[in-house]
């Protein structure tokens, strides 16, 4: 289920301020160094991260005017933005980035009524309502913030945003059928199954350090409830 637009609204600002302060922090010349994707730079995630929010506001238009406008017109398209962005002077970057963000923020900000419930398709090609829109920026800005390697973590991010992409995560992997059946505890108490191969291997542990290991940027100290290692997994996206 799709979290409440009010509340992935307010997770959406929390994660592009994170995003923003760690980029103020690096310099020009940190934006060549490498990120937690592989074979992107800074430079390249701080472009698709820009872009995306153009993207998103392409479905935003979408919602409001019932007018088909989708987030790409092709994978090569975005592909393409991405490795142009990351060619672009810094300061350049730097000013799309917020720009896009801000413009996107306005953007949901005017959606009213039933324009939240007007289906739009993803680049994924899932038809969703517009209320699901907020989500899919925060989980782009949330998690990027972290993989940018700039000092931000998952600790940093709030518990219920990250039990929220646990959800999330839990479910896009229980429908692909690919992974171990695993029984997933956070501490504050929240519990998810994950359908999968095998008898359930039970992981308990923070709801960050959960959804770290769960999007694919490592298990850190976590471990299974029997001590053993953690089951491996396939890719998340």
């Amino acid at each position: 289920m799709t979290p409440p637009v009010e509340l992935s609204s307010r997770w959406t600002r929390e994660g592009t301020d994170l995003l923003l302060r760690a980029l103020d922090g690096l310099r020009d010349a940190d934006l060549a160094a490498p990120t937690r994707l592989p074979g992107w730079s800074r430079a390249h995630l701080l472009a698709h991260v820009g872009f995306n929010a153009a993207a998103l506001r392409r479905l935003v238009s979408w919602a409001r005017t019932g007018e088909p406008t989708p987030m790409y017109g092709s994978a090569e398209q975005r592909s393409a933005e991405i490795e142009e962005g990351a060619t672009w002077a810094p300061e350049r970057l730097r000013r799309m980035v917020r720009e896009n963000a801000a413009c996107l923020s306005a953007d949901l900000a005017a959606l009213i009524g039933e324009q939240w419930d007007a289906l739009v398709v993803t680049a994924q090609g899932r038809t969703v309502p517009a209320s699901e829109i907020p989500w899919m920026r925060t989980r782009e800005v949330a998690v990027h913030a972290v993989d940018l390697e700039a000092g931000v973590t998952f600790a940093d991010l709030p518990d219920d945003l990250c039990e929220e992409l646990v959800s999330d995560v839990v479910a896009r992997r229980s429908g692909q059928a690919k992974d171990p059946a695993l029984s997933l505890v956070s501490t504050t108490g929240r519990a998810w199954s994950l359908a999968g191969t095998g008898t359930p291997v039970e992981v308990r542990g923070e709801p960050g350090e959960l959804a770290r290991w769960l999007t694919g940027r490592g298990a850190g100290t976590l471990r299974t409830t029997s001590g053993g290692p953690l089951p491996t997994l396939t890719p998340w996206l």
